[in-house]
C-alpha cells in the first residue's frame, strides 16, 4: 500500500481510499497527498474539505483518479 501512495505523491494524482478510523468506521475518500513521512501521510480531504492526517496502516485500499479529457467537436 505504501508503495501506491508514494507513487500517487511522486506523479501529484488524485487518489480515491476506502479508510478505516481509530473508531472502527469505514469511508470513502478523495484525496491529494502532500506529504508522506514514516508510517502516516498528510493529504487534502475533499470531502472534509481540509488538511488531514492519515496512517497508512488504515487505508484498506487506494485506487488513482483517472480523468478523461472532453474534446469539443
Amino acid at each position: 500500500m505504501k508503495a501506491q501512495l508514494l507513487k500517487a505523491f511522486k506523479y501529484r494524482q488524485l487518489i480515491d481510499m476506502m479508510y478505516i478510523a481509530n473508531d472502527g468506521t469505514i469511508s470513502k475518500r478523495r484525496v491529494k497527498i502532500l506529504k508522506v513521512s514514516g508510517d502516516s501521510f498528510q493529504a487534502y480531504c475533499f470531502l472534509r474539505r481540509e488538511k488531514r492526517h492519515f496512517k497508512i496502516s488504515h487505508v484498506l485500499s487506494c485506487m488513482p483518479v483517472r480523468t478523461k479529457e472532453r474534446q469539443i467537436v
